[in-house]
């Protein structure tokens, strides 16, 4: 049962439970009622034993005369399943005395069969009738003293036990069948409607994670408000630790903004001094470092926020009208074609930084004219959600494989002559990837760089 849900577990499990039940009860209600009906029948048998052996101790019957004293006419009736018989044991010979139904057939003895006498001193058990029939017989060995011994036996047809169980257990299955759906039903109803609360919370929690909704809201059962309160609470110290971790790298940077200027402009203050353009030279690696490090401490800062969902095609609008005021002496087009359903799982800023450096590098290098395209593509993994794709194209000279992969380190620049740290590309890559993004740089259809960054969609 890997990967199945909870109430599919319990379902199954108080499935499995109901059916072993049902079927115990069933076997031992069943086994209950044939030894029921087994005694029953054994009595009736035992009153027509004790009613032959009260005949055959009458001393003044005549010894021919048939018994006429046991009440029961299926003796009386040729092979009706209904017999008794009285056997001679004591040596004398004498033809033995049977009830008409057995014709001119004889019972077969118990003894022969392995049955024991019981402490009553008769024996039980089944055998074969003079049809085929299965009986059950009771027999019982008598001594009269002088009178003689004899070996007393009846028999009636098992059927009777045989077919009493069988509708019992006919009705039996059927009782517990229907009482077997009826607790499966009311099961199912039981794990819908108990599970229903934990649904309720799965469900606010991607509320929550897609930025539909800030907190669980709602009533709860008193057993699952705790767990409510405990991941409220748990969503409120996760913003209040975002917020503390944004505020100290803020006050870092401000605490080393400070000295490193000072550093830069007293090394300024000596250009002729090797010493001075050595400190000015590894100021700006310390300057470029810092700066790297701060922006991606206060970015992953920001993207552990629960719940942020961004507009796409207004940021990217804004952000499009922006570059062409910036490049308007270089009367660079910027056409734009986005999805106005697009949206972002993350913070605007986030969004504006990785395509404000991908806009920005490709107007500073296109001929004429540059391509941004916005798409929401369907989610290969159900449980991963959509997949945002914006797509930069420019015309200007291309990239080369080997020229890519140096852009995207941090600090690289190709051209000293443009303007920027060579951080712009390094910054996209690993925001893009606290987000659980990418970046792809290749061949533009216009003849320049394509840039491609996937992001995580709603």
């Amino acid at each position: 049962m890997r990967g199945s849900s909870l109430a599919t577990r319990l379902f199954l499990s108080a499935t499995a439970w109901v059916v072993a039940i049902l079927v115990i009860t069933g076997f031992v209600l069943s086994s209950v009622y044939r030894d029921a009906t087994e005694r029953a029948f054994d009595r009736r048998l035992n009153l027509y034993l004790r009613t032959l052996i009260a005949e055959v101790a009458t001393p003044d019957e005549p010894p021919d005369q048939p018994f006429q004293s046991l009440g029961e006419p299926l003796f009386e009736l040729p092979l009706s399943g209904w017999y008794w018989q009285v056997l001679r044991t004591d040596g004398e010979k004498a033809e033995p005395r049977v009830s008409r139904s057995l014709w001119d057939k004889k019972l077969p003895k118990l003894e022969e069969h392995g049955a024991e006498l019981t402490a009553a001193g008769i024996r039980l058990g089944y055998v074969d009738g003079p049809e085929g029939q299965n009986l059950r017989m009771v027999e019982r060995p008598v001594d009269l003293g002088a009178d003689g011994k004899f070996l007393i036996g009846v028999a009636g047809d098992a059927a009777e036990i045989f077919d009493e169980t069988r509708s019992f257990d006919y009705y039996l299955g059927g009782t517990l069948a229907t009482l077997g759906i009826v607790l499966l039903l009311t099961t199912i109803f039981q794990v819908r409607f108990g599970l229903a609360p934990l649904k309720r919370i799965s469900e606010s929690i991607a509320d929550i994670r897609s930025g539909r909704a800030e907190r669980l809201e709602g009533n709860f059962p008193v057993e699952i408000a705790p767990l409510a309160r405990e991941t409220n609470a748990l969503i409120d110290a996760n913003r209040e630790i975002v917020e503390r971790a944004r505020t100290h790298v803020g006050n870092l940077a401000h605490a080393i903004k400070t000295p490193l200027s000072v550093i830069l402009n007293e090394a300024a203050a000596h250009p002729v001094s090797a010493f001075a353009s050595k400190v000015l030279e590894q100021a700006d690696v310390m300057r470029d470092q810092v700066a790297h490090h701060l922006e991606r401490a206060r970015i992953a800062a920001r993207v552990t926020v629960v719940g942020t969902v961004t507009e796409v095609a207004p940021a990217i609008e804004a952000l499009r009208r922006t570059m062409e005021k910036i490049h308007r002496d270089r009367a660079v087009a910027i056409d734009l074609k986005a999805d106005p359903h697009a949206k972002f799982r993350g913070e605007r800023q986030d969004l504006e930084e990785m395509a404000g450096n991908l806009v920005d590098n490709a107007c500073k290098w296109a001929a004429s004219q540059v391509l941004i395209e916005v798409q929401v593509e369907p989610a290969l993994d159900p449980k991963a959600g959509p997949r945002l794709r914006i797509v930069v194209d420019d015309d200007g000279r291309g990239l080369s494989a080997a020229e890519r992969a140096q852009v995207s380190r941090r600090g690289q620049r190709l051209d000293e002559s443009k303007p920027g740290s060579g951080l712009g590309l390094s910054i996209v890559v690993d925001l893009a990837a606290l987000y659980g993004g990418s970046l792809a740089l290749g061949d533009a259809p216009i003849g320049g760089l394509r840039a491609e960054l996937v992001l995580p969609g709603v």
